[in-house]
């Protein structure tokens, strides 16, 4: 018994050492031959660059077109330049990772992508229910909307956003980070996220492990009802509209919102919700493509093509820019 205690205490600062043995972790992101990632590069870089050139284009319009400054097209204006910020904390490592033979990030790269990756996938989280919550004013509550909803309190909606966007991972992000990363530091992903950097850890914390998760279930799952209580409602508003005009261009508008809302929150529940162990590295990567890369890039498309008046925005944008 003694022998054994000696050993084990002769041990104990070895295993401190090895606590920070990882410097740095090994994306693979997707494998294949040279071709294949030259391949992936060029797909990759033109959506990146496509979804800069819509959103960007939305943001413009919405601030050099003044019928546009009010509550709803604000709040598109910013959920736009989320939109940037949130796809540019992925792609741009992605498309580096491709050209990369050792495919590496830095231990502390890693977790600031981590960090702003969560940050800003949870304020799109809450910017989906103020939206959404703006959609319900304006359609169930017409007569109130102006005193309601009005610019002021619009921007502070806006900062209540971001602010809390990023407070939210704050402490799981550093907890984590205070784990024992002593090998393998291979990640089988193409960006530093929850499941594989807790797979990594060779002294797992079950207390942040389930902290991390509570938070991550709590944010989907609250928000996700809020926005569907919502809709519900607006659903039964605009069905009592008497005229089809009006339905119509209720639909039209709520619609756009709700496909977002769909492919967002839907690859959000697959991945961090639901039991996602079982699950394939490869399958893990492409529901993880569809809320990163995929909803950044359809956004400008599924509201400009059924918004009339963001249509013409966009219209006089590209006439400004082409003067």
């Amino acid at each position: 018994i003694t022998v054994s205690f000696v050993f084990s205490t002769a041990q104990e600062p070895m295993n401190k050492s090895e606590a920070h043995t990882v410097t740095e972790f090994i994306l693979l992101g997707f494998p294949g031959d040279w071709e294949i990632q030259i391949l992936l590069f060029s797909l990759f870089l033109i959506v990146y660059i496509l979804t800069m050139i819509g959103n960007g284009a939305i943001i413009c319009a919405v601030k050099w077109d003044q019928r546009l400054h009010t509550p709803m097209y604000i709040l598109l204006g910013n959920f736009a330049f989320l939109e940037i910020w949130y796809i540019t904390s992925t792609v741009p490592s992605m498309l580096e990772n491709f050209l990369s033979e050792t495919k590496t990030i830095s231990f502390a790269g890693c977790f600031l992508q981590f960090y702003f990756f969560t940050s800003l996938g949870t304020t799109e989280a809450y910017f989906l229910c103020i939206m959404a919550y703006d959609r319900y004013l304006a359609i169930c509550h017409p007569l109130h909307y102006p005193t309601k909803m009005t610019l002021q309190h619009c921007y502070t909606l806006i900062s209540v956003c971001w602010v809390l966007g990023f407070l939210s991972y704050f402490l799981s992000t550093v907890q984590i980070s205070q784990l024992t990363f002593c090998g393998p530091n291979i990640i089988d992903h193409f960006i530093c996220d929850l499941d594989p950097l807790m797979a990594l850890s060779c002294a797992p914390d079950p207390t942040t492990e389930i902290l991390s998760y509570i938070i991550s279930s709590l944010i989907i799952i609250l928000t996700a009802i809020y926005i569907l209580g919502s809709y519900i409602l607006l659903l039964r508003a605009v069905l009592q509209v008497p005229s089809a005009a009006g339905r119509r261009k209720a639909f039209s508008t709520c619609g756009s919102h709700l496909a977002v809302v769909c492919l967002f929150f839907g690859s959000l529940m697959i991945m961090y919700v639901s039991p996602t162990s079982d699950n394939s590295g490869e399958a893990q990567k492409i529901i993880t493509l569809f809320y990163s890369v995929v909803t950044p890039f359809l956004n400008p498309l599924i509201y400009s093509l059924r918004n009339k008046e963001m249509k013409t925005a966009l219209r006089k944008v590209i006439g400004i820019s082409s003067e």
